[in-house]
């Protein structure tokens, strides 16, 4: 597959690519130790490739700060290749491509509505067309076989978090649909007794790197690292369970 492959749109933003942002570290120095625990033993299988997917998910994002569509796709390929084992790889790169794009929407949706220095029409964003971005998050839902209700969670999520809303909430319902897509179990989350009516703690977890990668400092992104290093572990522990329970 040709990962180079630019999106099959013309954006405003990328008219104003930018080498990288001086605000926050380079993709390099992100990364997880994935050979060894603090106590110094050897990490498992499982958790070395957890922790592989959340240093990529990072990567991905800093890609996409930096304008640099093919590691973005690559990054997010590889994430999604890993966390959704039903798809092939063709169609884990598909969802992957959709998401990237998504993101490259919103770009352009929000560009109209920042300044140079950075300021934001909170109004004239919030009233825009952002149909463009959910279309992007639907066909991405599509593939990995989501309810649609993902793309309009993430959509608004993204939206209020530019204008100052709240984003935590949509963030954490658009979480909890594609963790149940991940796990193949629709009724995630599952608890023992009390708090059913919450997002479970994954979506927290996802919620929680988001906040630390608006840091823009390594330590900050580190920490988001391992954050989702547990988030993508548990995923594919219990995705392996709900695979030998159904063989």
């Amino acid at each position: 597959m040709d990962y180079e492959d630019a999106p099959a749109y013309s954006t405003q933003a990328s008219a104003r690519a930018r080498p990288g942002r001086p605000d926050r570290p380079a993709a390099g120095s992100i990364a997880v130790d994935a050979t060894s625990t603090p106590e110094g033993g050897t990490r498992s299988e499982v958790a070395s490739t957890a922790a592989h997917l959340a240093e990529q998910l990072c990567r991905g994002f800093v890609a996409h700060d930096d304008r640099d569509w093919g590691a973005a796709v690559r990054a997010f390929y590889e994430v999604d290749r890993r966390q959704f084992a039903h798809l092939t790889g063709a169609e884990a790169y598909e969802a992957a491509r959709a998401y990237a794009a998504a993101l490259w929407e919103k770009d352009d949706v929000e560009a109209p509505h920042v300044s140079s220095d950075g300021g934001v029409d909170r109004e004239g964003l919030s009233a825009a067309d952002w149909t463009p971005v959910e279309a992007r998050l639907a066909r991405r839902a599509s593939i990995v076989g989501m309810e649609r209700t993902y793309a309009t969670e993430t959509t608004a999520a993204w939206r209020e978090h530019k204008i100052g809303g709240d984003y935590w909430t949509p963030t954490m319902r658009a979480q909890r649909i594609e963790i149940r897509a991940a796990i193949g179990c629709g009724e995630h989350p599952e608890k023992p007794r009390f708090g059913r009516s919450g997002f479970g703690h994954l979506a927290a977890y996802y919620l929680a790197g988001t906040e630390l990668h608006d840091m823009h400092t390594r330590r900050h992104w580190v920490r988001a690292a391992r954050i989702m290093a547990h988030y993508f572990e548990e995923i594919l522990v219990r995705r392996a369970e709900a695979s030998r329970e159904t063989a």
